[in-house]
C-alpha cells in the first residue's frame, strides 16, 4: 500500500504546489488522475517515487520512506513520463527491456528469462530486434510498460501516458493497463482525456494544489458544471446526457456501466 499523509510540496520557496494531501493506494487499483495545467498533478506523481522529496508530510511505500530507502521504493514504484521517446535509451528493443533489469542487479539467466516474458506479454516479441524509433506509438508505449513491468513493481505511475498518440495507440495502452490491474499492480495515469477516466476505479481530481475530489468516475464526472468549475470538461457520453434529458428525453442520469 502508498500512504500518503498531509503532503505538501513547494519549489524553493515559492506558494505550495500541493497542499495536504492523504489519501491510500492499494494492489491492483486503476486510478485516474485528472486536473487543469499547474493543479499540482505531475508533482504529486513525482512524490509517489521519490523523485520530488515532499516538504511537510510523508509518502510510505510498503512501509518504505523514499528518503529514507529511495532504492525499496523505486523498485516498487516505477514510474513512466508523458512522451515514450525521452525515456527510451537503448538501440534495441530487447536491450531497452533489460536496461532497467541490468541496474537492479538481476542475473542474466533471470535477465533472460524476464525479458522474454515481457516482451511476450506486450505484444512485443517479433519487434525484439528493431530499433524502438521504428516502432509505433502504441509500441512504444508498450514498450515502456513492458521495461516497468520486467523489473516486477507492485505500482506503475504513468504521467500523460497516452497524449501522443492516436486512438489505436490509447486503445493498446488501455489494455495493458487493464491486465497490469488484473495481475495486481496498482496503476495510476495522469491524463487529460476525460473519457479515459471513465473505466478507472477511482478518479482523484487536482485543482490548485488540492485534492478535491477521490471518488469512482460515476461520482466524480457525473456534473459537467462541477468539472467546469475545476477547469475540466465532462466526458462526452455524459454531456450528451445531460443535453438529451434537459431537451425532455426520459433517460435516466448517467451511469458507468459500460467501463
Amino acid at each position: 500500500m502508498i500512504e500518503v499523509a498531509e503532503v505538501s510540496f513547494r519549489y524553493d520557496g515559492a506558494k505550495p504546489v500541493l497542499r495536504r494531501i492523504s489519501l491510500e493506494v492499494h494492489e491492483g487499483e486503476r486510478i485516474a488522475i485528472l486536473g487543469p495545467n499547474g493543479s499540482g498533478k505531475t508533482t504529486f506523481a513525482r512524490c509517489l517515487n521519490g523523485l520530488l522529496i515532499p516538504t511537510e508530510g510523508q509518502v510510505l511505500v510498503d512501509g518504505f520512506s523514499p528518503l529514507q530507502h529511495p532504492y525499496e521504493v523505486r523498485r516498487r514504484v516505477g514510474m513512466a513520463f508523458q512522451n515514450p521517446d525521452s525515456q527510451i535509451v537503448s538501440a534495441v528493443v530487447e536491450r531497452e527491456v533489460a536496461f532497467g533489469l541490468e541496474n537492479l542487479g538481476v542475473p542474466t539467466s533471470e535477465m533472460r528469462h524476464r525479458v522474454a516474458e515481457a516482451l511476450e506479454r506486450f505484444g512485443l516479441s517479433g519487434r525484439r530486434l528493431h530499433p524502438p524509433h521504428r516502432l509505433s506509438g502504441g509500441e512504444k508505449g508498450r514498450l515502456i510498460l513492458a521495461s516497468l513491468w520486467a523489473m516486477r513493481p507492485r505500482y506503475l505511475v504513468l504521467d500523460e501516458p497516452t497524449s501522443l498518440l492516436d486512438p489505436e495507440g490509447r486503445r493498446e495502452v488501455r489494455e495493458a493497463i487493464d491486465e497490469l490491474a488484473r495481475e495486481g499492480v496498482a496503476v495510476l495515469w495522469i491524463t487529460q482525456y476525460p473519457e479515459e477516466a471513465l473505466w478507472a476505479d477511482r478518479v482523484l481530481v487536482f485543482f490548485g494544489g488540492e485534492l478535491v475530489a477521490d471518488a469512482p468516475p460515476g461520482k466524480v464526472l457525473d456534473d459537467p458544471e462541477r468539472l467546469a468549475r475545476w477547469g475540466l470538461r465532462a466526458p462526452f457520453p455524459i454531456l450528451l446526457n445531460h443535453r438529451l434529458r434537459s431537451l425532455g428525453l426520459p433517460l435516466p442520469p448517467w451511469t458507468p456501466t459500460l467501463r
